[in-house]
């Protein structure tokens, strides 16, 4: 008798396991859509940022060498 009501308990918590299990994969695969755009949106923002960045550091260090030669030039 203690075997079978182990073997139940267990079948039981089993397919309880199971159904909940089942239940959040579906909700987790119903938010992935919603997810993925926030972060690729996320991502292309941090990439226009990092561009900008980039630009700017480009132009500044343009500047400062566009200085140097120009001050090497004319003490000549």
């Amino acid at each position: 008798m203690r075997r079978i009501f182990w073997l139940a308990l267990g079948l039981g918590a089993g397919a309880t396991s199971a159904f909940l299990a089942a239940r959040w994969m579906r909700r987790q695969a119903q938010a992935i859509p919603a997810n993925l755009a926030r972060q690729a949106s996320q991502g292309v923002q941090d990439l226009g940022a990092l561009a900008a960045q980039t630009v700017e550091d480009f132009r500044r260090g343009m500047a400062e060498k566009e200085a140097d030669l120009r001050a090497s030039l004319s003490k000549d």
